[in-house]
């Protein structure tokens, strides 16, 4: 969530520092600031809100110094105010952290008996105390940070500096990540590679558990107090290209309309774009042809992929699968079977709720296979198989591309399971390859409708409550489509099974509650569906219904709105209809002034519980 930069050089280090958070800034936050030393002593700037405060502060208040830490916040303990963001400091140390620090209640408690003088509302002010604490005791700076490292409970990445020690810096990793980059007479640390793509192509990851010390030399990583360890170098996949908006007005419309291209590099890395035939490794084929089930565990969007794959591998592939939302999961302590599989989706690779469930499940001895989009991910490392979404990375903070790519890549997995598995004859196979190589080319048409939803933005826009329908493998679509208007114009939206309206929801409706429902004409459900469409009109709901021509002849004399897709194969169906639930939270968004890339209170990459 929070991100992290630290640079040892023998330049200035303040306009890297700024601009390694501007490559951060993907993971959500708000506020910013950044620590140096100049001439010894720790100077900071801090500002709340978006990186340009910074700036503009930094602009009147020019920071030297050759050894410095940046962060951009997302406030777990306290408001997104100046006092509260980062870098928090004493006289002798200061401190950037993602994480939470869970005991830090009984050690304020305990310090501001030695007189420490708190004066901000997070839990991270208590690491700069503790230290400095130790360093009075007399402790050089790395045994101070060893003594303030064991002390602490929780989850967390830590950089600090101290002043006096121009050519230090020591960091610690205890559940969320943390990078060591190699320069050129000088060192990085940062939250992840993309950060430091820039800056060197030599990353070494921590592992958890891991301290570093670090000079312009030299990284030398232990655990405990003093055990040295050795972790592999490695040279980096990520591109130090920025990632820019080019013509388009928010990163999220850019990433919307990059979906037919994405979708397609997915699919032509697991079926021949000549053959159609279905080709994933074959460590994974021999798990998925073996597994009495899959487990499937994500968070937030990812879940709802895994939703859909649910009735894809049961359907076609005749797995059995349970599927649990990752904060969840691992609570509940759920007996698995012997040579199961577990199956994780993340988009970054590092949020902690699926990390800690990818890791019951290997306590349970299941196979571990995760989807992800970012590279060198921490779920990446931990697990046995992976499969990659060619997204390319996504900044803008609602999930688009992403989506759709671990979409295609799990149908493309549940239609290599159903071949391995022979529950599907060659001509079924060949129908549902077939009907996957058609998305990038109906996905590009879809587009073609960004103008009718924008005019049907402008009324829901009025809206105070939203309703998403839909049933089958669409009913994680209701859900996806309810998630993307309340995390980017801040409607309150819900998405249900179609089918259980009548169980409490249908109380909702009136003409004020606009009612989005996903429902191809083609679909074997259709008719089912269209009799909870006649409900909610009866009852003076608003329709927005997204469906194909079938579907509009059936019910568009009755609805408010309609957009009319090609018609598609329902096994497709999810991936292509999640385009319209998006440009309509989108346009929704922009039409209410919000900010579209970077939603209040939402981060990117979830790195805490």
């Amino acid at each position: 969530m929070c991100g992290i930069i630290g640079i040892l050089s023998n330049e200035d280090v303040a306009p890297r520092l700024v601009e390694g958070l501007k490559r951060l800034e993907y993971r959500g936050y708000d506020s910013s600031g950044i620590a140096t030393l100049e001439n010894g002593s720790i100077t900071r700037c801090r500002a709340e809100g978006k990186l340009a405060n910074l700036e503009t502060k930094l602009e009147k208040q020019s920071l030297s110094g050759h050894v410095g830490i940046g962060h951009t916040r997302w406030a777990t303990h306290g408001g997104p105010t100046e006092d509260n963001a980062h870098p928090h400091a004493t006289d002798r140390v200061a401190v950037v952290h993602n994480g939470i620090i869970e005991n830090y209640a009984e050690l304020k408690e305990e310090l501001e008996k030695e007189q420490a003088r708190f004066v901000t509302e997070t839990d991270t002010e208590v690491i700069a105390h503790l230290c400095t604490h130790y360093l009075r005791q007399g402790l050089e700076p790395q045994a101070a940070a060893n003594a303030t490292f064991a002390r602490l409970k929780g989850a967390y990445a830590i950089v600090l500096i101290f002043s006096g020690e121009e050519d230090l810096m020591i960091g610690c990793r205890s559940g969320t990540p943390l990078a060591v980059g190699y320069g050129e007479g000088e060192m990085f640390l940062a939250s992840d590679s993309y950060a430091l793509a820039p800056l060197t192509r030599k990353i070494c990851f921590l592992e958890d558990g891991d301290r570093v010390r670090v000079t312009r030399s030299e990284a030398q990583i232990y655990i405990n107090d003093n055990e040295a360890i050795e972790r592999p170098v490695r040279i980096t996949a990520q591109s130090g290209a920025t990632s820019g908006k080019g013509e388009y007005r928010h990163f999220m419309l850019k990433e919307i309309y990059e979906q037919p291209s994405v979708i397609g590099d997915t699919l032509n890395s697991y079926i021949s774009p000549t053959t159609g035939h279905v080709s994933v490794p074959a460590d994974i084929l021999e798990a998925l042809k073996t597994t009495p089930r899959i487990t499937l565990v994500a968070c937030g969007t990812a879940f709802y992929a895994c939703m859909v794959a649910k009735y894809w591998f049961e359907q076609v592939a005749r797995i059995p699968c349970e599927i649990d939302v990752a904060s969840e999961f691992r609570y509940r302590e759920a007996p698995m079977p012997s040579a199961g599989l577990a199956l994780f989706v993340s988009q970054s690779g590092e949020t902690l709720d699926t990390l800690e469930a990818l890791r019951y499940c290997k306590r349970q001895n299941q196979k571990i296979l995760s989807i992800v989009n970012t590279i060198e991910s921490t779920i990446e490392r931990e697990s046995d198989l992976i499969m990659h979404t060619l997204a390319g990375p996504e900044i803008g903070v609602a999930s688009t591309k992403a989506f759709t790519t671990q979409l295609t890549t799990l149908a493309c997995l549940a239609l290599a399971a159903a071949q391995a598995r022979s529950t599907l004859d060659e001509e079924g196979v060949h129908i549902l390859s077939d009907a996957l190589r058609s998305v990038p080319k109906i996905a590009a048409d879809i587009l073609g409708h960004d103008g009718q939803i924008l005019t049907i933005a402008q009324e829901v826009m009025e809206a105070r409550d939203v309703l998403y329908l839909g049933r089958g493998n669409l009913y994680p679509l209701a859900l996806e489509g309810a998630l993307k208007l309340k995390e980017i114009s801040y409607i309150h939206a819900e998405g249900y099974a179609a089918g259980e309206m009548k169980h409490g929801p249908i109380a909702l409706i009136d003409d004020s509650v606009p009612v989005v429902v996903v429902a191809p004409g083609n679909d074997p459900l259709f008719e089912k569906t269209a009799s909870n469409v006649q409900e909610t009109v009866a009852r003076g709901g608003k329709i927005l219904l997204i469906t194909d021509r079938q579907g509009q002849h059936k019910l568009g004399d009755i609805v408010r709105w309609s957009v009319v897709l090609s018609e598609v194969h329902p096994f497709v169906a999810p991936i292509l209809y999640s385009i319209p639930v998006q440009l309509l939270a989108y346009h929704t968004a922009v039409l209410k002034g919000t900010d579209v890339d970077q939603p209040r209170n939402l981060a990117k990459s979830v790195t805490v519980e």
